[in-house]
C-alpha cells in the first residue's frame, strides 16, 4: 500500500479509525519565519499514510521543500538544492542501501528513488536497519519507501520488490543519474555494473567495513573495467557458470582482503560456522550512508569525484586522536611598555595609526624633530598614503603638544621638501607654549570600543570639539541618535562586509590583529569581545568562508557588531578636511588628534572606526580597493557622505564614535615598536 494525497472532504479525515494530525499552522508561522512570501507557498494538502491509518495535513510541495530543506543552507545553496532535487538515483541493495537511501531522502537529492529488495526485514536486520518490529515480514524496499514517504511525501519512490532481475533491469535502470549498489549477490553486482557502463551511468558503492566508499565514473570512462580490474576479465556470464564457492576469491578482491579491518578478517574465518554471514554495524552502516550522500552531492554539481576507491576510517581516526592545547586566557595581557624619557619622541610613538601599523619615521636633533612617511608600512586601505598621511597629523599634533609642555615648541612646516618626498613635517625646537596644547595629554589618549549608552551630548561640548576641529584646520560632522546616525551605520557597516569579503582587505585586516606583546598592530584584547564574538571571529578569520559568502552574495551579519557599536554611540564625530593633497591629510590628522583628546577630556569614550572608502576620493580608488565589490562600495560611501552632509570637495580624515560607555571601561593599549625601530640618525 503506497501513501495517497487526498482532497479536503476525503472520507478518511471522518473515520473513527484514522488518526489525523494536522500542524499546518506551525508550519506556515515557521515559513513565514523564512521570509519567503511567495506565491507558490500558498495552499496545502492531505496525505494519507494507508500503513498506519493516519492522515497528515501538510504544506503545498514548494512551500514543504522550501521549509524542510532550509536547515540545508547554506551547506547547499538554493540553486544547488533544485538542481540536486532533480536527479533520479536507484538504490539496489536494501540492508546497507537502506541508509544511503535515507540519507539521499533527508538531504533533499533527487526527484525520484528507485528501491531494489527481493527480501523482507527479519529480526536480525535491525542491529542496522532503523525500522521497528512493526515491520517485520514487509519487503525491504517498501521499508524504506514508507520511511521515506513519511519524511517527505513529495518525493517519488519506486519499489522493485523482485529485486533486480533480467526482466526488470533495463526499468530500474532507464534515466538514472547515478547508481547506487548494495546487493549482496556478485551475480547481481557485476550484472548491474555492466548495463550501467553500457548507459553511461556512474555507479557508487560503501562497503561498511573500514569505511570504504568506491567510485566507478563510467559517465566519463565508458571503457572503465568492473570493480577498476580488481576481478578481471570476469562478466556476468561467466560468473554465473561459477560454484559459490568458486566466487568467493573474486569477493575477496572486491573487499580488498589485506585492507579488511582484523574483526572482519577474523569473521570471515568463521562465516558458515559460528556466525551465519559477515558481521556489520548501525553506526558504519550509517556512515556509509553519509558518504554516499556527500559523492552524489559532487556528481549532481558537477563537482570533481574521480574513479577509485577511499576509506573513511572512524577507527583509524580515533587512534589519532590528540589534545586539544589549551590556549592562554585573552585576559592575561602585558602592559603598555614603559615611556621613553624623551617625552616628545615618546608622544609621537604614542600617536594613533590605521591597524596600529605606525608608518613613520623620526629624526631629532637640539634644532628640532623631522617626521618621514615609512611606505613601507601601508595595506590597501590606506589609498595614496593617505591614511598614512593622517597618521603623521596625529604624530605631527602630539609632538607639538609635548613640545609645548616643555616650553619649547616652535615653528612648524609640513611637506616642506620637495627633494624629500617623505619627509613629511618638521618642529622646530623654541621657547614657546600653546595653552591649548598645554591643557591636553596626548599619553592618555586610548580607544574604547565598548558599547555605549547614547546620551545627548551637551551644548558646550558639541561648541568644544568643533572648536578642537577647526583650530587644527578640520571640521567637524556630528550625527548624533537618530535616522542620521542609522543610516551612516548601514553604511558603514556595507562597507565591512565589503572588507570581509574582499580576499586582499580580509588577508589585511586579519594580519593587523596581534596577541599581547606585539609591537605593533591591534591587541585582540582590545577589541572588547566577549567569549561568543571571539568564537565568531574565528570563523571570520578564515579566508575559505569568506569566499564562500562572496559567491552567495551573502554575510550580512558579518557587519553586525559595526552597526551595533556605532548605534550605540552618543555622537559619530566626522573629522574633514577641505582638499586631498597629502598636506590636506596631515592637517585633518592634527585636528582628528585634537578632537580625540578634547572629547577624552570631557568624559567621552573614543573608537575610530574606518570604513573601506575612508580614503578613496573617486571610483577609481574605489576599484582599486575591492575590484568585485566596487559598486557595493561606491554606493555605501554615497550613503555615508549624504548622511553626514559633507560637500563636494571635503574629505574625511577620519571617524571617530563617541560613546557614554557604562561603568568603569579601561581597556587594554596596544603596544609600540621599540624607539630603535622608527629613528633615524639625523
Amino acid at each position: 500500500m503506497e501513501h495517497r494525497f487526498l482532497p479536503d472532504d476525503a472520507p478518511e479525515l471522518t473515520d473513527p479509525g484514522v488518526t489525523v494530525l494536522d500542524q499546518r499552522e506551525a508550519q506556515r508561522r515557521d515559513l513565514a519565519a523564512l521570509r519567503t512570501d511567495r506565491p507558490d507557498d500558498e495552499g496545502t494538502t492531505w496525505v494519507y499514510y494507508p500503513w498506519r491509518r493516519t492522515a497528515v495535513a501538510v504544506l503545498n510541495e514548494t512551500a514543504f521543500r522550501r521549509l524542510r530543506t532550509d536547515r540545508n543552507r547554506n551547506k547547499i545553496t538554493a540553486a544547488e538544492q533544485e538542481r540536486l532535487g532533480s536527479l533520479t538515483i536507484g538504490v539496489a541493495g536494501l540492508s546497507v542501501g537502506h541508509a544511503a537511501a535515507y540519507a539521499l531522502a533527508l538531504e533533499g537529492l533527487g526527484g525520484e528513488l528507485r528501491l531494489a529488495d527481493f527480501d523482507a526485514l527479519d529480526l536480525s536486520n535491525l542491529n542496522r536497519i532503523p525500522a521497528s518490529v512493526l515491520d517485520l515480514g514487509v519487503n525491504k524496499a517498501v521499508v524504506a519507501a514508507r520511511r521515506i514517504a513519511e519524511l517527505d511525501p513529495y518525493l517519488r519512490t519506486r519499489t522493485f520488490t523482485d529485486g533486480i532481475t533480467a526482466e526488470n533491469l533495463e526499468q530500474f535502470l532507464d534515466g538514472l543519474d547515478v547508481l547506487v549498489e548494495e546487493a549482496d549477490s556478485l551475480d547481481v553486482k557485476v550484472l548491474l555494473r555492466e548495463r550501467a557502463r553500457a548507459r553511461g551511468i556512474p555507479v557508487l558503492m560503501v562497503t561498511s567495513d573500514r569505511g570504504l566508499l568506491d567510485v566507478e565514473r563510467f559517465d566519463l570512462e565508458p571503457d572503465r573495467p568492473l570493480f577498476h580490474g580488481l576481478v578481471g576479465d570476469l562478466d556476468s556470464a561467466s560468473l554465473a557458470a561459477l560454484a559459490t564457492k568458486e566466487k568467493v576469491p573474486h569477493v575477496l578482491r572486491i573487499l580488498g582482503a589485506s585492507e579488511l579491518s582484523p574483526r572482519i578478517a577474523a569473521s570471515m574465518v568463521e562465516v558458515g560456522t559460528t556466525l551465519s554471514t559477515w558481521p556489520q554495524l548501525g553506526g558504519d552502516v550509517e556512515l556509509g550512508g553519509a558518504t554516499v550522500a556527500a559523492a552524489v552531492r559532487r556528481l549532481g554539481l558537477g563537482r570533481e569525484l574521480a574513479s577509485g576507491r577511499i576509506r573513511v576510517d572512524l577507527e583509524e581516526d580515533l587512534d589519532a586522536l590528540e589534545a586539544t592545547p589549551v590556549e592562554p586566557s585573552s585576559g592575561e595581557q602585558e602592559v603598555l611598555d614603559d615611556p621613553l624619557d624623551d617625552a616628545i619622541l615618546e608622544a609621537v610613538r604614542r600617536a594613533p595609526s590605521g591597524g596600529n601599523v605606525q608608518p613613520w619615521h623620526v629624526e631629532t636633533d637640539d634644532a628640532g624633530l623631522r617626521l618621514h612617511l615609512d611606505r613601507s608600512r601601508t595595506t590597501t586601505m590606506d589609498v595614496a598614503f593617505r591614511g598614512s598621511y593622517v597618521a603623521l597629523g596625529a604624530a605631527l599634533y602630539n609632538a607639538r603638544a609635548a613640545a609645548s609642555r616643555q616650553g619649547r615648541l616652535g615653528p612648524v612646516a609640513i611637506l616642506p621638501d620637495e627633494a624629500r618626498p617623505d619627509l613629511v613635517a618638521t618642529l622646530q625646537f623654541g621657547a614657546g607654549r600653546d595653552e591649548r596644547l598645554d591643557a591636553v595629554d596626548v599619553l592618555a589618549r586610548g580607544t574604547d570600543r565598548a558599547l555605549g549608552v547614547p546620551q545627548p551630548l551637551r551644548t558646550s561640548d558639541r561648541l568644544t570639539l568643533d572648536e578642537a576641529a577647526r583650530d587644527e584646520g578640520g571640521r567637524l560632522r556630528l550625527l548624533e541618535p537618530g535616522p542620521v546616525l542609522d543610516h551612516a551605520a548601514d553604511a558603514m557597516a556595507e562597507a565591512d562586509r565589503v572588507r570581509y569579503l574582499t580576499a586582499t582587505l580580509h588577508r589585511e585586516m586579519f594580519s593587523e590583529l596581534v596577541d599581547a606583546g606585539a609591537t605593533s598592530g591591534i591587541d585582540v584584547a582590545s577589541l572588547g569581545l566577549d567569549d561568543a564574538d571571539l568564537a565568531k571571529l574565528a570563523i571570520a578569520r578564515r579566508p575559505e568562508v569568506m569566499t564562500l559568502l562572496a559567491d552567495w552574495d551573502a554575510g550580512t551579519a558579518l557587519a553586525d557588531d559595526t552597526r551595533d557599536r556605532v548605534r550605540s554611540s552618543s555622537a559619530l564625530a566626522v573629522v574633514t578636511v577641505d582638499g586631498a593633497a597629502p598636506a590636506d591629510f596631515v592637517r585633518g590628522g592634527q585636528a582628528v588628534e585634537s578632537v580625540w583628546v578634547t572629547a577624552q577630556s570631557i568624559g567621552l569614550a573614543v573608537h575610530p572606526v574606518s570604513p573601506v572608502f575612508l580614503f578613496a576620493v573617486d571610483d577609481a580608488d574605489l576599484v582599486e580597493l575591492s575590484p568585485s565589490l566596487a559598486g557595493e562600495l561606491g554606493r555605501a560611501r554615497r550613503d555615508f557622505r549624504l548622511a553626514a552632509g559633507l560637500e563636494p570637495g571635503e574629505q574625511v580624515a577620519l571617524v571617530l564614535r563617541l560613546s557614554h560607555v557604562r561603568g568603569d571601561s579601561s581597556p587594554p593599549r596596544s603596544r609600540r615598536r621599540p624607539v630603535g625601530e622608527i629613528l633615524r640618525p639625523a
